[in-house]
This record gives C-alpha cells, structure tokens and sequence, in this order.
C-alpha cells in the first residue's frame, strides 16, 4: 500500500511542541503503513517463524508511538486549556482596561465640556470697575512685559486693596456716627430732664404767682374806693 500523506500541515504550524505532535502522528501513521504493506504482502505465503518476529517488531515500534502520541495529545489538550485560561483572563484584563479606557474618555469629554464652560462663564471681574491697564503700569512699572493674566490678577488685587480702604473708612465713620449718636442721645435725654425740671419750677411758682396777682388786685380795688 502507497504511503498517501495528508497535506503537511507543519506549513501552518508554528509551535515547536504542536510541531513534535505532528511528528509523531505522522510516524504512527507511517508505521501503520508499513505494517499494512507487510501484512499484504504476506497473506499468502506460509507462516514465516522470521515475518512474525519482524511484525512483533512493528507491532511494539507501533505501540510505542501509539503511546507517546497519546501522551503528547495529553500534553496538548492541557496546553489548549492553559491557553484558553490564560486567554480568557487577558480577555478580562483586556476587557477591564478598555472599560477604563472608556471611562477616561468620559471624563475627557465631561473636563473639556467643563473647561469650555469656564472659558464662557461671564465672571464678576469682567464687570468690576477696574483701574486702567495704563495707571497700573505707572503705579507699578514692574508689570510692563508681562501677560494679560498677570495684570488682571494685578487690576484685581488693586481693585481689591482699595475697596479694602474704603471699608475700613467706612467702619471708621460708622464708629464716628455711633458715637455722635450716643452723645446726641445723652444731650437729648440731659435736655428731657432739664424740661420736667423746669415744668416743676413752673408749676411750684403759680402759687406764689396768684399770690401776687391777688395782692395786686387788693391794690388795685383799694385804690379805686378811695
């Protein structure tokens, strides 16, 4: 019988382990051939005591190759499942960092979305009566050549200092104000005193006042009759 090979298929076969698979599948295969030749070859002749042994011969270099390919198909289908564990957890691990790679670009998106707000948000700053590029430059030489960031923040700590000042002179004046009016205060409750003081002179004097008007009358009537 012809030794009819398969396709080779270490042409597709890379790992050297799957290649030695292949390598004794195929000597298995070509030991199987050659025990059939030989059978064919000597079915018709007479039991030949020298045939026999060549064919127990065959026969073990068969089961020895029989045996080694099982161990290796072991070896193999432990491998596969090696292979499809490790596998399936680089699949996690890849599944896991895609996840977080999603999740960066979600926040990507949500930092940008908030930093294109903050570029628009209309701050109170821009509304502030801030003191002039040019008068700043002149109280503070020192900023000429630097960006427009720098002499905002300038304007604004300027803005700041002098609003500063203006609240400590209005807490100044207020404490000026609650002063006068506690002194107003006194003055008005000292001239309420002085009032209901007066009104009890007043009102301790009309008796000696219709006194004299009494008399004055008498005076008067004792004139007139004379």
């Amino acid at each position: 019988m012809a030794d009819q090979s398969p396709m080779d298929a270490g042409a597709f076969v890379t790992d050297a382990f799957l290649q030695s698979v292949l390598q004794a599948a195929a000597e298995a295969r070509r030991q199987c051939l050659q025990m059939l030749d030989f059978i064919d070859q000597n079915r018709a002749a007479q039991p030949d005591p020298d045939a026999e042994m060549q064919l127990s011969r065959q026969q073990k270099i068969l089961h020895a190759n029989l045996a080694k390919l099982r161990g290796l198909n072991r070896r193999a289908v432990l491998d596969t499942r090696n292979t499809k564990q490790q596998t399936q957890e680089a699949k996690s691990e890849i599944d896991s960092l895609h996840l977080h790679l999603q999740n960066l670009y979600y926040e990507q998106r949500h930092l940008i979305g908030d930093i294109a707000a903050c570029q628009g948000y209309n701050h109170k700053y821009q509304t502030l009566p801030l003191i002039p590029v040019d008068e700043i430059l002149a109280i503070d030489p020192e900023l000429a050549g630097t960006d427009e960031h720098d002499l905002m923040v300038a304007r604004i700590n300027h803005e700041y200092a002098e609003r500063q000042a203006l609240e400590e002179q209005r807490q100044g004046l207020l404490k000026k104000k609650q002063s006068l009016i506690a002194v107003n205060n006194k003055k008005k409750d000292n001239l309420a005193a002085l009032d209901k003081e007066i009104e009890k002179f007043i009102g301790s004097a009309t008796p000696v006042q219709q006194k004299f008007d009494q008399h004055d009358q008498q005076n008067q009537e004792a004139t007139a009759s004379a």
